[in-house]
């Protein structure tokens, strides 16, 4: 079912789905069995009307990305088309390359931009695990979109901390696992936590920012997004 903008689908998996074998995800040898959590869910949305003049972007991350959507969707218009990809599977989720794969499947668009992020869910995941899965990550994000240029955004501080996580150790320790194989491979850095360590008075609950907060996220999300977009020969 395709999801159009104020439409919403919520996707509960109440049981571990089956391992996949994927060429680009050693991980998912190693660790076959998916790890979900109480409540898994995607969130997919697509322009509600797709100007084939336009380049078209996608956002790719979870519930954090699903709510500063909105605005960036409202800062790119008339300058992209803009889509949503968003899920509760973590890096280290076999799940999640095929997720992914449906997506894509299902848009049969190219995307000049993509600006994802992936951290804040899957804390039965090892952040050894995380690493050992995150170039894969890269290459299954190369291969839905193989001419776009990628943006990788930080996991953004929580206000506060449980156990096994989120916690703020833990998402320093992804940011900067995550951060070795975004510089080796010459990805601009969209510092989300940085941002957001400046407005600590925005959070709605625990993990997510209020709507103000979304709205500065989205802002700077757009810029990168804009000026990746302006270095692209076919945008004008």
């Amino acid at each position: 079912m395709r999801i159009h903008y104020h439409k919403l689908l919520l996707l509960l998996v109440f049981s571990c789905s089956l391992p996949v074998a994927h060429a680009q995800a050693p991980v998912a040898a190693q660790n076959p069995a998916s790890r979900p959590e109480e409540v898994e869910w995607t969130w997919e949305v697509r322009p509600s009307h797709v100007d084939l003049k336009l380049p078209n972007v996608l956002l790719a991350g979870d519930s954090i990305t699903r709510n500063y959507f909105p605005e960036v969707q409202r800062q790119l218009t008339g300058v992209a088309n803009v889509y949503l990809f968003a899920t509760s599977t973590s890096i280290g989720d076999p799940r999640l390359s095929r997720q992914l794969d449906e997506f894509a499947s299902m848009e049969n668009v190219t995307f000049q931009v993509v600006h994802f992020n992936n951290g804040m869910h899957g804390w039965t995941y090892s952040e050894d695990e995380y690493k050992d899965a995150f170039l894969s990550w890269l290459h299954e994000l190369h291969a839905i979109a193989p001419q776009a240029s990628l943006i990788w955004a930080t996991i953004t501080p929580v206000k506060t901390e449980t156990s096994p996580g989120p916690t703020n150790a833990r998402i320093d320790a992804r940011n900067s696992i995550a951060l070795t194989f975004i510089a080796k491979a010459g990805i601009p850095v969209d510092d989300q936590h940085e941002l957001m360590i400046h407005h600590s008075d925005r959070y709605e609950d625990n993990v997510h920012f209020n709507p103000a907060g979304a709205v500065i996220q989205g802002q700077q999300v757009a810029q990168f997004v804009h000026t990746a977009l302006m270095k692209t020969s076919s945008f004008k």
